[in-house]
């Protein structure tokens, strides 16, 4: 047998070694070409969508709707009940009146410090301010420190809604120097100590949170980098997948080496999760405040920056509403890490471990929307120039007319009367109610249901239904704005009145008290509703002249039939308002609008929609000067007497009830000094109610106002000559049934002597029902001052 020789074998040709290393390090180089090819362009691709999504810092951010700031000035009609309705409707919370959102009290005297916000005519800075009420108004107004007398101030508006995009996100952006230090430096202790330093991943503290992990202590490794990659680009996820993790790591990195570090920090401030309502997520540290403390972040104590840090690494695990002693130990940590580094001494640290978690009971004011009938109204005013897609999640701010203090008695004016009126065999009752500003047109509150909080049909704004005699003022407007052929004294005939309507058929329309109250003053033919006067008047004046004057002063249309004089015509309360502004505004044409301006996400304003009302006519403020005094009389002595029982006489109100057919529809529009308020009541289903203008709608109108603090109503004179007349002449105050009246001045009637005295009566109806012999609308039967189709159909 040969032998073999293995120091010959040493000579073998390199090409008859064996093939498998050659094959390993092909394989080798191979697989890091494709891991190459691969990683390169995936890296690529990846660096491309940080700069996209990080690069402008460009979130979903909602739309907000806030209420008008409360503006104070000396002589504002205020009561401390309203002052603080409208403090905690804007997150003022008791404290000194030092920090900022805050407000202290002592007796009649008020220290308040706003936090300064933007409105529609640019910043409004932060200020502290000292007022004084007394007697139902702001009595003084100072700034604090100095003392110095101010003329007005106006605090932060309430934020009243929420309009959201495609995701529920709530989200405020702020800026680095907008957090407190506390907060930026505390979340650096506790999540990322080396975030100065690192390059987006810290390979050691990822080593300690694998050791920790696997010997059954979970501990986060993540970098604040990566805690935003993960929640910025990859989505809140609770699968932890090696691919997942991967990305993260790519994209931390890619963060780090694109940006620097104070943007990173701002991006993590605005994304971070901090806790869910329903489907609404809540990101950022400054929403976070919000939610949990109903705070701005500014306000934050010690104790509250170390929950919300603490939060961040579970919100619903150390959910501090739901679970107070996991989260309490949580925020014990942290501060305990805020007083190893230094962040606080021991004397603050001791305090903030004895103090409470300090969360509301309820998520603070983010719900996204709070009043659904005023925002609804918000949104149909918006939506001429800003598409419901292109509104919500702009990141807009809405700057409404909104008084959260109206709103809340306006809803509650509502809810306890219609609860006081249910059964009786009555179908179920419902309720639309707008209220305005006289002022301005600005709307202050809408209530579209008894439910107020429901969402759907807006009967403020949606519910057409027939107004019955609220349309009587504006045919008697019609009629004195001819003073050489009518005056509030001027005699009208309340006897029977068939209207012909052609082809062979009649109108023939009744008094709702079934009776005829002969020749009466025209003033007292308004007051008290008379249909057969009123019809008189208004084919005189001309169904087509009325129609036009609704057209011109609400947009109202209707047909120029006789029985548009008592009001057969279909409309919401939001028109009527409209409407009546004209007169509550002593004849300016001012639109009502909820939205005052639109300001973009840097508070510059967009679009402004207050703009201030063109002045009266000379001859449309007289006129409706004159309405204004006839229906000051019908409160006090025609169809609203009621008010003046329920003690509103302070108000010196101006209003007119409406009844439709067999007691359908309730109505009332009445005002003061202030406000207007138009209310209807009444059954989905047009069931008949039993209920009058005066037992339904002006009951929710007199609830009202008996809480609202709103200024008298006083009517000036200029354009106006107040006479005494007795029959149709002018004469002196002392004589026996004179009664003072205003006319245009120039056309009050010539001047007699007083006559003799001798027994006199004026015309039947005339003076009886203005010392309040005449029948209140409320104890009349059941078919009031409306052209029913039935008798039109006569």
């Amino acid at each position: 047998m040969a032998r073999i020789d293995y120091d010959e074998d040493e000579s073998i040709d390199d090409s008859e070694r064996p093939q498998w290393r050659r094959r390993l390090v092909t394989w080798a180089l191979a697989a890091i070409g494709l891991g190459l090819g691969f990683l390169i362009p995936y890296t690529l691709y990846l660096n491309h969508e940080v700069g996209q999504r990080f690069g402008q810092l460009r979130w979903q951010i909602p739309t907000r709707v806030y209420a008008r700031p409360l503006e104070l000035a000396p002589g504002l009609t205020l009561d401390a009940a309203t002052l603080k309705t409208e403090l905690d409707a804007a997150a003022y919370r008791e404290g000194d009146g030092v920090r900022a959102g805050t407000y202290a009290r002592e007796g009649g005297r008020w220290r308040i410090s706003s936090r300064g916000f933007a409105d529609v005519d640019g910043p409004v800075p932060a200020r502290r301010i000292e007022l004084v009420l007394s007697g139902g108004e702001v009595a003084s107004l100072r700034e604090a420190g100095s003392k110095r007398a101010l003329k007005s101030a106006r605090l932060d508006p309430a934020r009243i809604a929420t309009l959201y995009g495609q995701k529920q996100e709530e989200r405020r952006l702020v800026r680095v120097d907008e957090v407190p230090e506390l907060l930026v430096t505390g979340l650096q202790a506790v999540e990322d100590r080396d975030f100065a330093h690192h390059i987006g991943i810290d390979p050691a503290g990822m080593l300690r949170a694998a050791f920790k992990t696997a010997t059954g202590r979970k501990q986060g490794g993540s970098t604040l980098t990566q805690q935003l990659a993960r929640s910025g680009l990859l989505g809140i996820g609770r699968e932890q997948t090696l691919t997942r993790k991967f990305k993260e790591i790519l994209y931390a990195l890619l963060i780090e080496a694109r940006y620097d570090k104070r943007t990173i920090l701002e991006a993590y401030l605005n994304q971070v999760y901090l806790g869910q309502r329903g489907a609404q997520a809540i990101h950022g540290v400054a929403a976070g405040a919000e939610f949990w403390f109903g705070r701005d972040l500014r306000d934050l104590t010690t104790e509250q920056i170390a929950l919300l840090i603490g939060i961040v690494r579970g919100p619903s695990y150390y959910d501090a509403r739901r679970n107070p002693e996991r989260a309490r130990e949580r925020r014990n940590f942290v501060l305990g890490e805020m007083r190893e580094t230094n962040l606080i001494d021991e004397a603050e640290y001791r305090r903030a471990l004895k103090a409470p978690l300090g969360v509301t009971d309820a998520p603070g004011s983010l719900a996204p929307n709070r009043f659904p009938a005023y925002v609804d109204l918000v949104r149909r005013q918006l939506a001429r120039d800003y598409p419901a897609d292109a509104l919500a999640g702009a990141g807009l701010s809405v700057m409404s007319g909104m008084s959260p203090s109206a709103q809340a008695l306006a809803e509650a004016a509502v809810t306890r009367t219609l609860k006081s009126l249910d059964g009786r065999r009555r179908p179920p009752l419902q309720a639309g109610v707008v209220v305005t500003d006289v002022h301005n047109g600005e709307v202050v509150a809408v209530v579209g249901s008894r439910s107020v909080g429901e969402h759907g049909f807006n009967r403020a704004v949606e519910a057409q239904r027939p107004v019955g005699s609220l349309l009587k003022p504006f045919v008697y407007l019609l009629a004195l704005a001819q003073p050489g052929k009518y005056s509030l004294a001027s005699w009208v005939d309340d006897s029977p009145v068939t209207v012909s309507l052609g082809r062979n058929k009649t109108w023939s329309p009744g008094n709702s008290d079934g009776r005829s109250h002969g020749t009466v003053r025209l003033i007292d033919a308004l007051a008290m509703s008379y249909n057969q006067a009123t019809v008189r008047i208004g084919m005189q004046v001309d169904p087509q002249r009325i129609a036009g004057l609704i057209r011109t002063l609400a947009g109202i249309e209707a047909q120029p039939h006789p029985a548009l004089i008592l009001g057969a015509v279909d409309q919401s309360p939001y028109a009527m308002a409209q409407l009546y502004q004209f007169l509550a505004s002593g004849g300016e044409i001012q639109p009502l609008h909820a939205v005052r301006g639109v300001l973009d996400d840097k508070g510059r304003a967009l679009k402004r929609y207050d703009t201030e009302p063109a002045p009266a006519q000379e001859g449309d403020a007289i006129a409706a000067r004159l309405i204004t005094i006839a229906l000051q009389h019908a409160v006090s002595g025609g169809t609203g007497t009621q008010l003046i029982r329920d003690g509103l006489g302070r108000l010196s109100p101006a209003g007119k009830t409406g009844t439709s057919n067999d007691g359908r529809d309730s109505w009332f529009a009445g005002w003061t000094g202030d406000h207007l308020a138009v209310v209807w009541v009444g059954n989905d289903q047009n069931k008949e109610t039993g209920l009058y203008g005066a037992t339904g709608a002006m009951r929710v109108w007199s609830s009202l106002f008996a809480r609202l603090p709103s200024a008298p109503l006083r009517v000036g004179s200029q354009g106006l000559d107040w006479q005494w007349v007795v029959g149709a002449s002018s004469t002196d105050p002392g004589c026996p049934g004179a009664r003072r009246f205003a006319f245009v001045a120039g056309f009050a009637p010539p001047y007699a002597p007083c006559p003799a005295p001798e027994p006199v009566e004026e015309a039947q109806g005339g003076w009886r029902e203005w010392f309040g012999f005449g029948r209140d609308e409320q104890q009349e039967p059941a078919q009031d001052e409306t052209a029913p189709a039935q008798e039109e159909q006569r």
